[in-house]
């Protein structure tokens, strides 16, 4: 045994690893939070199944549960990417928790990439337990999946834009509320449970540029009608996207 075998070695670890470690805690902690439960699993699930199942909202031709499952699934992604995040990270803010891991090796570039990854690590689940639901409630998807992927993405990069946005310049009070308001606005008129064709005319040309409207839209094109690529939608995420994202990086406070 040579001197020095059980000399310490400080330092920080590796990047790609702190990321992990990072995304691990992350995802541990939102799906141990209650409240993000409710809203990320308990409400599209029960939505989902009560509307297909109660014929409480005209869907149109064909059955409920084909209309119901893109919206519901533009739903999911919108209570992980933006109420649950801007609502953790808001409140991660007040306590001073992000000020402290942005003293740590990590960087805060890091850290936000690992609030993403474990957003799309939720939204994995979410997807595989709502789409196991809908088939078991006769749902018969169409179209392109890689069109269905491209959107989800988009979908994500912008909620999360506008979530990081409003936790990083609001207070966590303010937040909380702000957040789980616009969660209750954008899921009566985002087209998510009510068609849009049920609005007038001049509400359908303004709801139908918000973000939960042109994902709902988008997937339902896809996933009900069999359209290749709704590009329209798809130009509406992205500038939503590039928007949140950016103001979020340009406006976000750590303190």
């Amino acid at each position: 045994m040579s001197a020095g075998t059980y000399t310490p070695r400080p330092g920080a670890a590796p990047l790609p690893r702190m990321i992990a470690a990072q995304t691990a805690l992350e995802t541990r902690m939102l799906l141990r939070n209650g409240e993000q439960l409710l809203l990320t699993v308990i409400i599209p699930t029960l939505l989902l199944v009560l509307f297909s199942v109660v014929d409480v909202v005209d869907t149109g031709a064909g059955e409920p549960v084909d209309f119901l499952t893109p919206g519901v699934l533009a739903l999911a992604v919108m209570s992980t990417a933006f109420t649950g995040q801007a609502i953790a990270t808001g409140f991660e803010r007040r306590y001073g928790v992000l000020k402290r891991l942005g003293a740590s090796p990590l960087p805060r570039w890091a850290l936000m990439t690992a609030k993403t990854l474990s957003v799309l690590v939720t939204e994995v689940l979410q997807i595989v337990l709502l789409t196991g639901i809908a088939f078991a409630l006769g749902w018969s998807p169409e179209g392109n999946p890689f069109a269905v992927l491209l959107l989800l993405v988009l979908g994500t990069a912008a909620f999360s834009g506008l979530g990081l946005l409003m936790a990083g310049t609001l207070k966590a009070e303010a937040t909380l509320a702000a957040a789980n308001l616009v969660f209750l606005l954008l899921l009566v008129g985002g087209g998510v449970i009510v068609p849009l064709d049920k609005f007038p005319d001049a509400a359908q040309a303004v709801l139908g540029l918000l973000p939960v409207s042109a994902l709902s839209e988008g997937l339902r094109d896809v996933l009900q009608h069999g359209a290749a690529m709704p590009w329209g939608e798809a130009a509406v995420l992205a500038v939503w996207a590039v928007l949140g994202l950016g103001a979020a990086a340009r406006f976000f406070r750590w303190e």
